[in-house]
Parts: C-alpha cells; structure tokens; sequence
C-alpha cells in the first residue's frame, strides 16, 4: 500500500504488510503548493500503520534525500522503538535531522549493500544502485507468497563518479529467483532514451570554470554527493578554493566526508569567513537554494539578503538542477534576481551543467527485462508518468491486468495465484505548521485563503444590554481590504450605516449578543461588497459593559 509518492512528486511511502508483520519503505516529505498558506511541510498519514503497530517490525530506507527520509522524525515520535535500517550516509543523514527534532535515543541499524537483513516473515536484501546521493539501494523483499522488488530511485550510470555502477547481476539475480511484483521509480518515464552520466557535469563544470572570469557560484540539492564531487574536482584542477554555504549542505559535506564517499584535498576548502581574502578568480561557493527556497542562500544571495556573499557584477552563478513541478516560479524569481545584480547564470541543462538521478525510459525497461516481475506497480510519480510507466511495462511482457496504476492509500494484495486491488485506506495529506502536526487542516487553510484573497475587516462595538443600547462605537479596522490614503472615507461611511442598522434593532434584539454579532456582520459584509465586490472575512466583537 503506497501511503505517498503515487500521484505525486515527494512523500513516498510504501507499507509492505503479511499476516503477521508490516514494514515500511522510506517516510518522505512534500513541499506545500501554492495553496497552502503558511504551512511549511507535508508529511504522511500515518493511520494506517498506527492500526498495526504491534506488527510493526522496521522502517527500511532507499537513500538519503528528503523525499524519503523528510517525515522520518515525525514516525519516529509516534514509533519510538522501530529500528531504522539504511546504508550508512542515509542513516547519518536521519540522524542529523533526529538531533534537531531532539527524538534522543533511536534504533538506527546501518546495512552495506549486499546486505541482508529479517524482519518477521520480511527479508530485505540491500541493492546498490546509482542515484544522485551516495548509497542508494533497491529493495528486494523475500516475504511468504514471493519476491516485492522495490527500485527506490535510481538510474543506471556506467561511468558514475564513484567508480561503482549498479549492481545488475544481483537484480539480475533476483529476477532469476522469480519476482512477485516490482515497484519501481517513475519519475523520468515520460523521458525517452537515457538519462546522461553524471560526468557530463563535470565536462560542463570544466567549460564553465575555464571561461569564468569572477567567483563562481554552484546552487545544488545538498544531498547530490557526486554533483558536490564534481565541483571540488573543477575547483582543484582550475586553482580554486572551495567554501560550503548551508548548514544542510554542510552536514552533507561533514558525512560523506567521513564515511568515504567524498574526497576533498588537503588546503581545498575554506570557510566562509575567508571569503574577502582571495581574490575572485580563486573562489568557487557552494550553496543550497537550486530551488528557489524563499530562505536558502541562492534566494538571499539573489536579493542581496546574505550575510556573507553579495552577488556582484562579474559571478558566475551555476543552478546546477531543475526545478521540481510547483517550484518553477520561485526558480525563475531567483534567476531573474540573479541576472540584475549583473551576474551571469547557467541553469537548468544550459550547458549540461544538470542531469538527472532518475531513470528515463531505456533504463527503466532495462530494469523491468531484468527483475520480470510477474505484477508492476508504477511508484514515485505525478499519475500520468505511472501511466506512462505502466505502458513500458506491457512493452516487455507484463500482462496489462498485472499491471496496477495505484493512488495513495490503495491497498494491493498478492498471493501465490492472484493479485489486485481490494481497497482503499487513507493516505492523504498531514500539514505541518510550527510546532502543530495535523492541525492545520481544510477549514483552516479555507480561512486563509479568505484572508490572503480578500483581507480581514474587524468591527467593534460595546452594548449596554440591560439598557439595550450602544455606549461606544462602532468602530471599523481594515486589513487588506482598502488603499490605507482613501481609506478613511469609507470606513467613516461604514460606520454610519452600522450606526443606523444598530438603531434599527428591537429591545429584545439588543439584549441578546449573538443577534447583535450577525446583524453586524450581514451589515458590514453588504456595506463592503456593494462598494468594492470583494467578500472579506468579517469578525464582529461585542462587548458587554
């Protein structure tokens, strides 16, 4: 049962579960839409696995990226004794976000790939596959009715940076033993051919580095270890030094570092207070904000909000990324911004400054002839790339009723002779807000549509209802609503037919609060769309004296 990642890009989530045991593979988060005022992320439901608790054996992570570990800490707060499996740059990475969120002692279990590891009746076997973050790794799930082979995200890199290829002849393996069904990757599957190797980054890295005159700055994921290794290699070859901007960046930096997935030469990095001391043709920047996050060093470079780097004339600014469905906007504001302050950018494949970590369709039928799943669900995609990813996979011999176009919150199920859809759990969205974790829910996010759409009028007014009459009042407080220089006119208007509809109110009217309050509001809600059209949210307060 896919709990997030079909149907969208970002919080993937897949409960495997058999009489006796349930496991879960990754717990991402989402980023909010446009819609979505004031809320910072989107995490998982997560109620379907907290009605099983007591079968739950283990949380087992493809890689590092946000997409797959970003909601970890909000299970873990719920799941405190479940063992987190990954490899070892993934588990680093939970823990850096686990010593934020100050969860104190988890059970993290590091695996290398290879690996095999039990759960109950669920046996996981690690597989490495390349990806843009170190340590990725496919799933292959040995259960009681057969083999669940889950992709994680991936694409197949001959030449990738680290020397490691994925390792086909264990998928292949895998395929022999015979798969019950396959979940893979779907991001690319509207992409023909085959996603380029990441060493083209470093070629274009080369043409960029050799042709800039000024600093260069480079704006990634974090998590693109191999895409961070490029432009240290560039930096070395060309007599640059290197500095990080970004904490997450730089916890990246600190544990790839650490676990050997990185190599920085001695004296090639700096930190960010040296920066005035070289001269600009020395300098190469790493920053975050490849997405044009409104508090990401990109975004504040690019509004000369930086406490340590403006951008000036004669930079070089490399977006070495794509923007994700939804954040082309602000990717675009950023870049615009950038252009300005008289810097010149390279984004997007500009140059091939960019690839992808994702599988295009060559490699994803490749995967599908390896493993022969004998049932494919599509996962971590917008629907009609699952669609798209179905089609491939009848292409090579799936049977088109073998095949499941599944939406959050499906419940397949598989035995040894069937399988097929048999329901519907929830699986929907849980905001979060501050502090607050699911309360912020449709009537709020109504609320403040309301209110970034046609602003706030408050009206006040003090009663003596004993005597049934006004004794201060009515007074009107706008916000959002009217152009503050011409707006005391109108409200002096507002006022006086407020004035009125209260000394048109019966005894009997007066005396009772609530009758009072919804006579103000229906006033004041006419009064204001009579003469602007606009309907904004309208609090009345009565007081009592």
């Amino acid at each position: 049962m896919p709990l997030g990642g079909c149907g969208e890009i970002g919080r993937n989530m897949t409960v495997i579960e058999t009489n006796d045991d349930v496991v879960v593979v990754d717990c991402g988060l989402m980023f909010p839409d446009e819609e979505m005022y004031g809320v910072d992320i989107v995490i998982n439901d997560f109620s379907y696995v907290r009605e099983r608790a007591d079968k739950l054996r283990a949380l087992l992570v493809t890689h590092g990226h946000e997409d797959h570990i970003g909601g970890i800490p909000y299970f873990v707060k719920e799941f405190a004794r479940t063992p987190i499996v990954g490899t070892a740059l993934s588990i680093a990475l939970i823990k850096a976000k686990s010593r934020e969120h100050k969860l104190g002692d988890v059970d993290f279990r590091t695996v290398v790939p290879g690996e095999r590891v039990r759960f109950g009746s669920v046996e996981a076997e690690f597989i490495h596959v390349n990806h843009s973050v170190a340590g990725a790794c496919a799933l292959a799930l040995r259960t009681p009715v057969g083999i669940v082979f889950h992709t994680g995200d991936f694409k197949f890199d001959q030449t990738p940076i680290d020397g490691r290829p994925a390792d086909f002849a264990r998928i292949a393996r895998v395929g022999e033993e015979g798969v019950l069904c396959m979940l893979s990757d779907s991001t690319n599957a509207e992409r023909p051919g085959h996603t380029l190797s990441e060493r083209m980054v470093g070629e274009a890295f080369a043409a960029i580095f050799a042709r800039a005159k000024g600093r260069i700055i480079v704006a990634s994921f974090a998590s693109n270890v191999p895409r961070i290794q490029q432009v240290i290699d560039q930096a070395e070859r060309f007599g640059r030094k290197i500095a990080f901007l970004g904490r997450s960046l730089q916890n990246v930096v600190h544990f790839a570092t650490e676990l050997g997935h990185l190599r920085i030469p001695p004296g090639a990095a700096m930190k960010a207070e040296q920066l005035e001391e070289l001269p600009p043709e020395q300098i190469v920047v790493m920053t975050t904000g490849s997405q044009g996050e409104p508090m990401s060093g990109l975004t504040r470079m690019s509004v000369r909000d930086h406490n340590r780097l403006r951008i000036v004339s004669g930079d070089t600014v490399v977006v070495s990324a794509t923007p994700i469905p939804g954040n082309e906007k602000s990717v675009y504001r950023t870049i615009n911004n950038l252009y300005k302050l008289g810097a010149t950018v390279v984004h997007g494949t500009d140059g091939r400054s960019h690839v992808s970590g994702h599988a295009s369709q060559e490699e994803l039928l490749l995967m599908l002839n390896l493993v022969r799943p004998e049932f494919f669900v599509p996962i971590h995609g917008e629907y009609r790339m699952l669609v798209q990813h179905g089609k491939l996979a009848v292409r090579t011999g799936v049977e088109a009723e073998n095949v499941f176009v599944a939406e959050d919150g499906d419940v397949l199920e598989f035995t040894h002779e069937y399988g097929d859809k048999v329901g519907k759990a929830y699986g929907g969205n849980v905001l979060v807000d501050g502090s607050g974790i699911g309360d912020v829910g449709e009537a709020v996010l109504r609320d403040r549509r309301a209110l970034a759409g046609d602003g706030i009028v408050l009206v006040v007014v003090a009663i003596d209802a004993e005597e049934a009459r006004v004794t201060a009042g009515p007074d009107v407080v706008a916000r959002g609503v009217f152009y503050l220089p011409e707006s005391d006119g109108v409200l002096e208007e507002l006022r006086a037919e407020l004035r009125a509809s209260l000394d048109a109110i019966s005894v009997e009217g007066m005396r009772d609060v609530g009758t009072v309050k919804e006579h103000l509001r229906d006033t004041l809600a006419k009064a204001i769309y009579s003469r602007t059209k606009r309907r904004p949210v309208v609090i009345p307060l009565v007081m009592e004296v």
